[in-house]
């Protein structure tokens, strides 16, 4: 176990965005590009009656973490998660397996991620509906600053997770078991 990570997360979204113009933006106002990946994931429930509470193993590109996560609301600050990095996606999907937790999903996204003023954004492309862009920063006060920053306002951001985004196109997420982009 290399690292973990503890805490509230604060991060907030806009939904239906324009890609480049956003990069643009954020390159203009002194951001940096750091990378960008194609996400893949796995998602497990603890307990089925209750999907606000779930261990997301994930690789992205870059890094190998296994989450659990649960949703206490869906503020800027309303999700609590406890993250580490492991070695290696199969064989932590297989050593969960083993422990009894079958993934419910299979997820994959595209993600450009990019630092600005010590805030991380990343423009999140997943299959079948717009682009948005997720603000995460240390505090509360940092994700509304920097959604200003960007020209949005408070009341544009929202906290829903994947799930609820999905549902506002009316698409219910659980029933896809395995989402990838088409080839």
């Amino acid at each position: 176990m290399e690292d973990i990570r503890l805490g509230i997360e604060y991060e907030a979204r806009i939904l239906e965005i324009n890609s480049q113009e956003i990069e643009n933006k954020i390159l203009f106002c002194g951001g940096e590009k750091i990378r960008e990946s194609l996400m893949r994931r796995y998602v497990y429930a603890v307990n089925e009656e209750d999907l606000q509470k779930f261990i997301r193993l994930r690789d992205t590109g870059f890094e190998v973490t296994l989450t659990y996560k649960e949703i206490k609301h869906d503020g800027i600050d309303g999700t609590e998660e406890t993250e580490l990095v492991v070695d290696d996606f199969d064989k932590t999907n297989e050593f969960l397996s083993r422990l009894g937790y079958q993934s419910k999903w299979y997820q994959e996204n595209y993600r450009t991620s990019f630092q600005l003023r010590g805030t991380r954004l990343e423009i999140d492309q997943w299959p079948m509906i717009p682009p948005y862009l997720e603000i995460e920063a240390d505090t509360y006060e940092e994700v509304i600053q920097m959604a200003e920053i960007l020209g949005y306002h408070k009341d544009e951001l929202v906290g829903e997770n994947t799930l609820k985004i999905y549902a506002k196109y009316g698409i219910d997420l659980k029933t896809i078991k395995d989402l990838r982009f088409s080839k």
